[in-house]
């Protein structure tokens, strides 16, 4: 059952690290909720400001446990919708400091673009090639920047994994059939002179699901995002990162005629509210390079702030996983060649991972800084 919530004046704490293929939303708000927002804030949270070991860390957690006054989506300036995961991780800075903007947290992307279609949101934080079914479906959005790079990794215990082409014969646990990191994992298997014949995907519905197969089977290959990378090698000894799927990424590309990055998610905006409130996606913008540099640059705050708000359940583990995330802010003309590129090889991949054709460069609000 979904749950809506809203980040105001307490933030219910998750009980462990959400997976991006969920069903269920999570907000929380004296708007939504009530009164039990007042007493929303769990043990743990309680516990973690507790143990905290500098001020600095303690001032991050009580900033984003009271992050302003409430406020209900009508009264909000502008309307965010982001995954649980490395996107809004690069958003809690901007989640304290701007009082008057609504945020909304998702376990499925599917729930941010129905949001989007329906108007409900104004701005959402989607992955990549999500960016471009809608566009191609003609919803009337518009992509303003790149959120989020490579995340995607594979962990195993077998450390002679050094390539590519060391995967073969193998069996490869990931996530989500006809999903990025299937179209992605399927490009490198091309490009290394492979085909998904040549090895065995088990896909899992949840990355948790491969998280636990690599708990229980040291010969198994896991392909995962982060966090779930930093949580699973945390947690199994031997387990390690054997493969950089940005880096092989990047090896692929060197001989392409649009040579790109592994772009893992992107914000899009509704062409309607850009044209209404320019001024206001002109703000989001300029305090969403803010708030992702704050993360990149202030790992431990803010991954004090990244617990409070339920993204992962334990701020060292945030903390670790911070530099592997790729939390990034690209716009205008870097943002175009840094996706566009990756949006073809998609497309040449499987059509359908882009929704049937490459976008057109209207896709792209790139003058608008």
């Amino acid at each position: 059952m979904k749950k809506a919530v809203a980040f105001c004046l307490a933030l219910t704490m998750a009980a462990g690290l959400l997976t991006g293929c969920g069903s269920g939303k999570e907000a929380t708000g004296a708007a939504e909720t009530g009164s039990k927002t007042t007493t929303a804030v769990t043990t743990e949270a309680t516990t973690t400001a507790a143990e905290t070991t500098t001020a600095a860390a303690t001032e991050a957690t009580t900033a984003a446990e009271t992050t302003a006054a409430a406020i209900a989506p009508e009264d909000a300036v502008v309307r965010i919708g982001s995954l649980k995961g490395p996107t809004s991780m690069g958003l809690v800075s901007m989640m304290q400091n701007n009082p008057d903007m609504y945020f909304q947290m998702e376990t499925a992307a599917d729930a941010l673009t129905a949001a989007i279609v329906k108007g409900d949101l104004d701005i959402a934080l989607v992955p990549a090639n999500i960016a471009a079914i809608l566009y191609n479906k003609n919803t009337n959005i518009s992509v303003i920047d790149i959120n989020t790079l490579s995340v995607l990794y594979v962990v195993a215990k077998d450390n002679s994994i050094q390539s590519i082409q060391d995967l073969k014969g193998k069996t490869i646990y990931l996530t989500g059939k006809g999903t990025t990191p299937d179209y992605v994992f399927q490009y490198l298997l091309k490009a290394n002179g492979l085909s998904v014949e040549d090895v065995k995907m088990e896909y899992k519905s949840e990355a948790t699901e491969v998280v636990s197969m690599l708990a229980q089977d040291d010969s198994a290959i896991g392909l995962l995002p982060q966090p779930f990378v930093t949580v699973a090698c945390s947690q199994t000894e031997g387990l390690n990162v054997v493969l950089d799927l940005g880096k092989e990424w990047e090896t692929a590309q060197k001989e392409s005629e649009m040579p790109s990055s592994l772009v893992t998610g992107v914000t899009i905006v509704r062409n309607a509210f850009l044209e209404e409130h320019p001024d206001v996606v002109i703000r989001f913008m300029e305090e969403h390079e803010k708030s992702a540099a704050y993360t990149n640059e202030n790992p431990a705050e803010a991954a004090e702030m990244i617990a409070a708000l339920g993204i992962v359940a334990k701020a060292p583990v945030a903390e670790k996983a911070i530099p592997k995330c790729g939390i990034t802010y690209l716009d205008g003309m870097d943002m175009i060649q840094a996706l566009a590129g990756y949006l073809q090889a998609l497309y040449e991949e499987n059509p359908a991972a882009v929704g049937g054709e490459a976008p057109s460069t209207e896709m792209y609000a790139s003058g608008l800084r």
